[in-house]
Parts: C-alpha cells; sequence; structure tokens
C-alpha cells in the first residue's frame, strides 16, 4: 500500500510539474502575444502623432503668414510686420527650448523614489543582518 501511495504522490508531482511547465509556456506565449501587440498599438499611435505634427507645423505656418498679413495692414509694411511676427515667435521658442531643456536636466530624470527604496531595503537588510 505504501509503495502504491508513494507512486502516486510521485504521479501527482510528476504531473503537477508538467502542467506547471505548460502554463509557463502558455503564460509566455500568451505575454509574447501581447507585447507584440502592444508594441504595433504603440507605431501606430507614433505614426499619427507624427502625422498630427505635420499637419500642426503647416497650420502654425499658414496662420503666421495671416498673421503677418494682417499686421502689415496695421503697420503699413510687410518688413516690419514680418519682423514682428518673427521676434515674437523667436521669444516663444527661446522660452520653451528652455523649459523644455530644465525639464530634461539631469536631477529631474534621478529615479529617487526607486533610490530611496533601496536605501530603505539595503538598511533593512543590514538590521536584520546585524
Amino acid at each position: 500500500m505504501q509503495g502504491n501511495g508513494n507512486q502516486t504522490i510521485q504521479g501527482l508531482v510528476g504531473e503537477a510539474l508538467r502542467e506547471s511547465t505548460d502554463l509557463a509556456q502558455k503564460e509566455f506565449t500568451l505575454f509574447k502575444t501581447e507585447v507584440s501587440q502592444n508594441i504595433r498599438t504603440l507605431f501606430m499611435g507614433l505614426a499619427m502623432v507624427v502625422v498630427a505634427a505635420i499637419f500642426a507645423i503647416a497650420a502654425v505656418m499658414l496662420l503666421t503668414d495671416s498673421l503677418v498679413k494682417w499686421l502689415a495692414t496695421v503697420v503699413h509694411s510687410e518688413a516690419l510686420a514680418a519682423l514682428i511676427v518673427g521676434g515674437v515667435l523667436a521669444l516663444i521658442a527661446i522660452g520653451l527650448g528652455l523649459w523644455g531643456r530644465s525639464a530634461m536636466s539631469s536631477s529631474t530624470l534621478t529615479p529617487k523614489r526607486t533610490m530611496h527604496s533601496l536605501k530603505r531595503d539595503a538598511e533593512v537588510l543590514s538590521e536584520r543582518g546585524a
């Protein structure tokens, strides 16, 4: 009886291992499929953003041209109107560029929460070891 019980336990353990391996393989296949679909969706979204940027650039150019033409009727000089509009756009570009540069500085990109968590984990481990 005991031999048969051990056989059954060994068989059950072997079957559990086979099923666990099969489940892990299926989970990995699902993971690969999901990641592949997510990457495809990401690239589609990126393409839409690029197309939107192209249309936005065209719109800004047309609006800028219209603004210069309108301002030329006010100041009676197309050259002066172009200088005014160009100067304002240059100031906006400089401001946005400086703001973007500060947003990308190394201090803002440092993973502070992760570093804090790692320090806390190291402290806990050192306390347990002591």
